[in-house]
């Protein structure tokens, strides 16, 4: 392909993504297609020769999108969002042309610098304090694996990467509602699955900060070693707060590195009404939240701050001869500051978003949301038939469908999986579960880039008809 013909694609494919996002709700949210559907149409070997852009670009339509669950559709209330924006898209598409390897400030320093000033400007919007420093990692399960990594590191002195893991008694700790990136991390860190102790959790299912410490205390009379806590700010399951002012005087008071994992709510803190979340956070030791989710800014983009950059740097950096520079030192060389060496060009894109959205816009948007969820919420509370099965601290709504004719629990689930498994087969919206105390809960992120009010009220309508029609 030369440029004439790059530039000619180039623009049909741009028509057609604007298109695509004009026509979006034409979709069916969730892909209507059965295992293997996709695979069996392609061909079991690659063309010998090439073919042409227009065969392939149809394939593209023919084959790969009936298999796409569409998540910037705004009836997405799944999981939680992975949103993009038009800013977004368009820094990704630049940073795509430039192909740029952003490994040390040499091989682009303007990467380097932009990512320093854009981790600043999100630091200080969101109420953390300025000796911290900010570094772009690709999700949120990277950069508490480099906290894991740290927390181990600094507990041996730094030892351990040089001699390996010689006796084997570290601890972690996060509550029984923590992301499964944490038990990863642990596994990745050679530290076991075993040395990962799950706190209990409260009433609003915040880990107790108690049985925290009680935990800490008996690991230290039965010989093990804590090393680090993880704090969960918005659960996947709930988007409970944990009490991190409470948490953080556990963790001075024994020395323990503590991560906060902020990766959906972290976004709320740029509403200064929400940044009594992270009360305590100057006592914090590293923190992450995911850009990628809520801040309308595409995947993969996750915020790491850390206090002490030196133990991070001490971590992982590694000084072979072919990357010495004459600049080492003076500048951020980010292929120091966590797991990979090579690095994509992340921050141009939420460089786009900051300043295209502005703080206004970005806060109006964040808003907007929560407003709608707190609708939601209402409509659930007034509904005789439906419960509300855990607080609305932001977008996320967890309830259940629950007649006072039925009082058995098992019922209840096989029900409420069956209103979740007929909500998703018809294509017009997309929502997940959780489990709460054992109880199926239906889950509703209100937080999708396009999303309004007449898509919350069309899947609060369908929700209902098909409960009541016996689901």
């Amino acid at each position: 392909m030369n440029s004439k013909e790059f530039r000619q694609y180039a623009h049909q494919m741009v028509d057609w993504m604007a298109d695509y996002f004009e026509q979006i709700e034409d979709y069916p949210v969730k892909a209507q297609v059965e295992p293997k559907e996709i695979y069996n149409q392609l061909p079991e070997q690659a063309p010998l020769k090439g073919e042409e852009m227009s065969v392939i670009f149809k394939d593209f339509q023919d084959i790969i999108l009936p298999g796409i669950t569409h998540w910037q559709h705004p009836s997405f209330f799944a999981y939680f969002p992975a949103n993009t924006s038009f800013p977004s898209i368009l820094g990704e598409m630049l940073t795509a042309t430039l192909g740029t390897q952003c490994m040390i400030w040499d091989t682009s320093p303007a990467a380097a610098e932009l990512e320093e000033r854009v981790m600043n400007w999100l630091r200080d919007l969101m109420g953390i304090p300025s000796f911290f420093d900010g570094v772009i990692q690709d999700t949120a399960s990277t950069a508490t694996l480099t906290a894991i990594l740290s927390a181990r590191e600094k507990a041996t002195n730094f030892d351990s990467n040089q001699n390996g893991i010689t006796q084997n008694n570290f601890r972690v700790y996060c509550s029984t509602e923590t992301h499964s990136s944490i038990e990863k991390a642990v596994k990745i860190a050679g530290l076991g699955k075993n040395n990962l102790v799950k706190i209990p959790v409260d009433a609003q299912l915040r880990m107790q900060a108690d049985a925290l410490e009680n935990a800490i205390q008996d690991d230290l009379k039965n010989g093990y070693r804590p090393i680090c806590i993880v704090a969960a700010i918005g659960t996947t399951g709930t988007t409970a707060i944990d009490p991190l002012k409470e948490i953080t005087t556990i963790s001075q008071k024994f020395n323990i590195w503590l991560h906060v994992d902020a990766a959906y709510a972290g976004s709320a803190l740029l509403l200064p009404e929400f940044q009594w979340m992270i009360e305590g956070i100057e006592l914090v030791d590293s923190f992450v939240f995911n850009p990628h989710k809520w801040l309308l800014t595409n995947f993969d983009c996750s915020v790491y701050f850390i206090k002490d950059k030196e133990s991070l740097l001490k971590t992982f950096e590694v000084l072979p001869e072919y990357l010495k520079t004459a600049s080492r030192g003076i500048v951020n060389d980010y292929r120091d500051w966590g797991v990979p060496l090579g690095r994509r060009f992340r921050a141009l894109k939420l460089w786009f978003v900051l300043r295209n959205y502005g703080v206004e816009g970005l806060q109006k948007q964040l808003r907007a949301h929560i407003s709608l969820a707190q609708a939601l919420t209402r409509w659930i509370q007034t509904s005789p038939d439906f419960e509300l099965l855990a607080p609305t601290t932001l977008n996320l709504v967890c309830f259940r469908y629950h007649p006072k004719s039925i009082q058995e629990e098992e019922r209840l689930n096989v029900i409420n999986k069956k209103i979740l498994d007929q909500l998703n087969k018809n294509g017009r919206m997309y929502l997940t579960h959780t489990k709460i105390n054992k109880k199926y809960t239906l889950r509703i992120v209100v937080g999708q880039t396009f999303v309004e009010a007449q898509h919350v009220q069309s899947a609060w309508e369908q929700i209902q008809e098909i409960a009541r029609k016996g689901a």
